[in-house]
């Protein structure tokens, strides 16, 4: 406390007033922090006793935007879980909440006049034009680092998913499809490994974006699971190596496309049966007896039937613990929906700089949740996927 007294003392002295209330903020907000450490960990640092639950790791640091100005505090680490203070959330709501007003009306081509009165009616102060600037750049140096950054260890299962937006090119509106691919690596972890913005589905297109996977540090990939996009198949097995799982969600609309609307509870019924098999040698049994049944009536389902089956009944030839995650595009479900309803108030982009841009941050901002969760699949199924027999050189060697 005689420090702590001693800092305040000096600060006092020296400081004008706008320093000293910044020192003093950060100050008391320092010692509400420790308190609530000391209550996660049961003791108070430095103390041994046998009550103690967790112990501190260090800090990191966080400037505090408040209306005395701009406070540096050092928030507190634990070995054990996470820490965030609650007098922060709702100052954290609200610089996402003015950031995402700024990119959004920065991208739209809103005046910096008209930028500067939004803010003022968020109750912050006004911006210029080059703090508008600035911030742009200090979002797309972010997320650039997150996206360039090096792959490590083996990724058994990727999912890539597209949703297609409107841009502004050559004086025309076009439709792009920004491109998310998310995987599992050997830890059960889920990671958004990538985005990309394509013009069209050609297999250069899909080589292009799966390369530049690859000359991250992308391997061991055993599976892709996603739409029947144009080009990938060819794709994914030149630059991976890797099986293509087709979407068994998809596969269902395109199917029930195919017949009459009062055949489709029977058909719907009928192909689960063919999912529900405990083996892909049952499945693709099913499978065959199903598309004999439906010929007759509707041809071109079976053909549709014939020519997926592959691809649908792929994830049977992985470990049935995983069938339910990897049988579909579903797990990207939730992340397409925020892409949605972001992209959704901008309407049009002016260039495919402001996809990667808003799209980039959003899968930044959800990979660093995916961190502190549970893990997406079970340590031991995910490694018992990876560790394929391998020859013994000296064994053979010896022969």
């Amino acid at each position: 406390m005689t420090d702590d007294r001693m800092a305040l003392k000096a600060a006092l002295e020296k400081a004008s007033d706008a320093e000293l209330l910044s020192h003093m903020l950060g100050f008391v907000a320092e010692k509400l922090m420790s308190l609530d450490v000391d209550t996660l960990c049961n003791a108070s640092r430095h103390a041994r006793t046998d009550a103690r639950a967790n112990y501190r790791n260090g800090y990191r640091e966080r400037s505090w935007e408040t209306r005395a100005g701009t406070v540096d505090l050092k928030v507190p680490k634990l070995r054990k879980g996470s820490y965030f203070p609650e007098f922060l959330e709702p100052r954290r709501a609200a610089e996402k909440a003015m950031t995402a007003v700024i990119q959004e009306a920065y991208i739209q081509g809103v005046s910096t006049r008209s930028v500067d009165e939004l803010v003022k009616a968020m109750g912050l102060t006004g911006i210029s034009k080059s703090q508008v600037s600035r911030l742009c750049t200090e979002i797309d140096e972010r997320v650039q680092a997150f996206l360039n950054r090096p792959l490590e260890g083996e990724w058994p299962y990727l999912w890539i998913d597209a949703t297609y937006l409107k841009v502004r090119r050559g004086g025309r509106i076009v439709s792009v499809a920004a491109i998310v691919a998310v995987a599992v690596n050997t830890d059960g972890r889920r990671e958004v490994l990538g985005i990309d913005v394509m013009p069209s589905e050609a297999e250069s297109f899909w080589s292009e974006f799966l390369r530049s996977l690859a000359d991250r540090g992308l391997r061991g990939v055993k599976l892709i699971i996603a739409d029947e996009h144009k080009g990938l198949k060819a794709a994914a097995d030149k630059v991976l190596g890797a099986t293509i799982q087709r979407c068994r969600v998809h596969f269902m609309r395109n199917a029930l496309a195919c017949v009459g609307k009062k055949d489709k509870p029977i058909v719907t019924a009928a192909l689960r049966t063919a999912f529900e098999a405990d083996s892909k040698m049952a499945a693709k049994e099913k499978w065959g007896s199903l598309i004999n049944a439906f010929e007759p009536r509707y041809t071109k389902l079976a053909e549709l039937m014939t020519r997926a089956e592959e691809d649908v009944l792929a994830y049977k030839a992985f470990p049935q613990a995983h069938w339910q995650q990897i049988h579909s595009t579903n797990p990207l479900e939730r992340l397409n929906k925020e892409i949605k309803r972001r992209t959704s108030v901008i309407g049009i982009f002016p260039n495919e700089a402001a996809i990667t841009r808003l799209v980039g941050a959003l899968m930044l901002e959800q990979n660093d949740e995916w961190a502190i969760t549970r893990r997406y699949m079970s340590l031991e199924t995910v490694r018992e996927l990876c560790n394929d027999a391998r020859l013994d050189a000296a064994q053979i060697a010896s022969i």
